[in-house]
Order: C-alpha cells, then sequence, then structure tokens
C-alpha cells in the first residue's frame, strides 16, 4: 500500500514522498529510523483519476477498502506493542475520512471507559458487519485480538477482490449495451425521419416493421421530454425490480441457467460461505453461530437457505456437511466432501479455506475469461438490432429503385 507522506528531518525541514508500506505504523517506524516525524500522512501514491474513484464512499461514508485499512492497521499496531486505545488515537490522528474519524473517536472513548471492543463496534451495524464483530469478539476473548483483526483484514479484502473482478467484468458488456441504447435513440431522431419523409413523398407501401419503426420515430421526436423521462422511468424500474427481492429471485433463477454465468454464481456463492465459515471457525466463534452469521454474508436467500437448513440439522446432531451434500444444484459437490473431510479429520475450518481458495481461484479464472464467452452474445445482440432495421429500412428503397 502506498501513503503521501511529508516528513520532519531534523534540520526542520520538510519533504514530501511517497512511501510503499504495509501499514500507517510502519511508515512511522521507518520515519524514525531515519531521524524524522510524520507531519502528515495520507493513503494513496498520486492523485489519479483512478485513486479519486476508489477514494469515493457512498452510504455510509466509509467505503470497503477505508474498512480493510483500519483492520490491517490496527492488527499491526497491536502486534507492535501498542493498547488498543492509543492504536485507535492513532488512526484517528492520521484518518482524512471525516466519518471514519468519527466512529474511531467513538470507539475510543468507549474502549477508555471500559467497554470491550467488541460491543464498542457493535455499535456501528452499518459499518461493521456482524462477521467483523463475532471474529473481533472471538479474538479478545481468547486475547489474540491482533490475529483477528489480521484474519478479518484478509477475509474482507479477498472478498472484495473477488466482487470487484465480477463487477469488472461486467462493464464490457454493459458499455455495449448502453451503447446499441444510444445509438437507437439518435437513430429514431435524426436518420429515420429523414427516410419517412422520401417514403412519403414516393408514396410508397411501406412494410409492417417499418410502419412500426416510423411510428415510434415520429412520437420520440414529436414527444423529447416524455422520451427522456419514459427512458429514465425504465431504466429506475429495471434498477429497482433488480435490487427487490421478487427481482433478484427472477435474475438469480434466470442466471443459474445460462451455461457460463450459473456455474460462476454458484462457485461466487459457495466461495463466499465457505470463506465466511472458515474465517468465523479458526478465530473460535462456536459453530451454530459461525452458520447463522455465514448466511447473511451470502446474502441471497436461495443460497442462504441452505445454510439454514445446515443449521437446523447441526443443532441435531448432524454432520455440517449432509445439508451441502443434499443440494448439489447450488453448492458443488466438492464443497460437501471437503466438508466431511473436515468433520473425519477435525479440520473442518482448514478444509473450508481450501474450499473457499479453489473456488475464488476458479472464478478470477473465469471472469478473465467472460468477456470472450460474451463476445458472441453481444454480436448476435447487435447483428439483430442492426439486421432489423436495416431490412425494414431498405425494403421501402428497394421497391422504390424497381418502380423507376
Amino acid at each position: 500500500m502506498k501513503f503521501r507522506v511529508v516528513l520532519k528531518k531534523a534540520d526542520g525541514s520538510e519533504e514530501k514522498r511517497v512511501i510503499d508500506a504495509p501499514s500507517r505504523f510502519a511508515v512511522y517506524e521507518a520515519a524514525e529510523k531515519e531521524g524524522a516525524a510524520v507531519a502528515s500522512i495520507a493513503e494513496g501514491g498520486g492523485s489519479g483519476l483512478l485513486e479519486k474513484m476508489n477514494s469515493v464512499s457512498f452510504g455510509t461514508g466509509i467505503n470497503m477498502m477505508q474498512r480493510i485499512t483500519f483492520a490491517k492497521n490496527l492488527a499491526a499496531m497491536l502486534s507492535a506493542g501498542l493498547t488498543l486505545s492509543r492504536a485507535l488515537s492513532v488512526i484517528n490522528r492520521q484518518s482524512t475520512n471525516k466519518s471514519l474519524k468519527r466512529i474511531v473517536t467513538d470507539l475510543e472513548g468507549k474502549v477508555k471507559e471500559g467497554s470491550a471492543f467488541y460491543e464498542a463496534l457493535a455499535a456501528h451495524p452499518k459499518i461493521f458487519s456482524k462477521l467483523f464483530i463475532a471474529m473481533t469478539k472471538a479474538g479478545e476473548e481468547s486475547g489474540t485480538l491482533s490475529e483477528a483483526l489480521t484474519n478479518i483484514s484478509r477475509q474482507m479484502d479477498r472478498s472484495f477482490t473477488l466482487q470487484k473482478k465480477i463487477q469488472g467484468a461486467m462493464i464490457y458488456p454493459a458499455v455495449i449495451l448502453v451503447a446499441i441504447v444510444v445509438i437507437g435513440v439518435l437513430m429514431m431522431m435524426f436518420v429515420v425521419p429523414t427516410l419517412s419523409a422520401t417514403f412519403t413523398s414516393m408514396n410508397v407501401e411501406l412494410p409492417p416493421t417499418t410502419k412500426a419503426i416510423i411510428m415510434i420515430s415520429d412520437f420520440m421526436k414529436e414527444n423529447v421530454v416524455v422520451t427522456l423521462a419514459l427512458l429514465v422511468a425504465a431504466i429506475v424500474g429495471i434498477v429497482l425490480f433488480i435490487r427487490s427481492k421478487p427481482g433478484s429471485a427472477v435474475v438469480l433463477w434466470l442466471a443459474l441457467r445460462m451455461p457460463v454465468i450459473g456455474e460462476l454464481v454458484k462457485e461466487t456463492m459457495s466461495a463466499r460461505a465457505a470463506r465466511a465459515l472458515s474465517s468465523l471457525l479458526s478465530s473460535g466463534v462456536e459453530m451454530l453461530t459461525a452458520i447463522s452469521i455465514a448466511r447473511e454474508v451470502v446474502g441471497t436467500k436461495l443460497f442462504a437457505d441452505v445454510l439454514l437448513e445446515a443449521e437446523t440439522r447441526v443443532k441435531k446432531g448432524e454432520p455440517l456437511s449432509s445439508a451441502f451434500s443434499d443440494h448439489p444444484k447450488l453448492y458443488p459437490v466438492f464443497v460437501s466432501d471437503m466438508i466431511a473431510v473436515g468433520e473425519e479429520t477435525g479440520k473442518v475450518s482448514d478444509m473450508l479455506a481450501q474450499v473457499a481458495t479453489y473456488y475464488e481461484t476458479d472464478v478470477e479464472d473465469r471472469t478473465k475469461d467472460l468477456s470472450t464467452i460474451i463476445e458472441p452474445l453481444l454480436m448476435l445482440l447487435i447483428g439483430a438490432f442492426v439486421g432489423i432495421f436495416a431490412v425494414s429500412m431498405m425494403a421501402p428503397i428497394y421497391s422504390i429503385s424497381s418502380q423507376i
């Protein structure tokens, strides 16, 4: 990780520098070795567009990267021997995010008053997930808070990286679809009216598809504001539908039945569930609590219901693997087999970690090739769009030519 640092030297002069270090604490150590003091520090090695985009946060004002950095830096300072309250104080002083400073100030105050750290975190459920709080509680109670925070940062980093790779793979088809819509609207408003005037002056009999396109074009040209409003309403409606429970269920149902996308969804959910369970169990969280929290981490109801079933079965004394083995269409057989091996050897956490790593790696490889797979489908879509428009507009022109 890179930091923009202003160093104050022994002679009173200041030097601006970009330092590559694993944490803020490491920057302070490096400065002390040089006999300098850190006057100011900020994350990032430059002021480029990408960095500015990464620093943007919505909703809570604290994005995922900032939460990961918080856990990572806190773990580094605790392992170096700083007390929890002092480590929080350092993070508070050096943070440039007002929302994070407010949260850390509250955490520091509650810790100094004698509250447990996990209880202080639980007061901010929108910032710190149940997984974060549970792993912190287990680490605090066992005296291994530094290791727990390190595991938390790794778990969050892996999940975030996987999510970003999948989102990145979706950018290309999204851009193509937006381009198709924009080009279609422009052609309807500027190209079709010109051809329509020619057809009208020549008194040509128009095919049904051509008439339909001209009618749409006339409406769009005469009602520009209404057209834009309808377009925005359609986009907002689609987004809201996808985010709603019925809409997300429909999208998931369709995705699971698509040749490549279906496997990608299953492996992503398997990796997410396995990583959450592994992280919680390795931190000392009790099995039933771990399953309950992992269910919320998975999020998607269809896959979360399997974990709910697993929780019920484990309460009855049945093995964890039994619930997964009964749902091979959602969680691959490899998941239940590895969990079963872990139950036989007493290393469930280690087996789940291997499952998570395997599927995370596989999903990353699949997302690299996803654009290659989607390209032919996009070409077909573009071809169909262009073909319908071309045939509808060219047929009357051929009719005019034959009459001449």
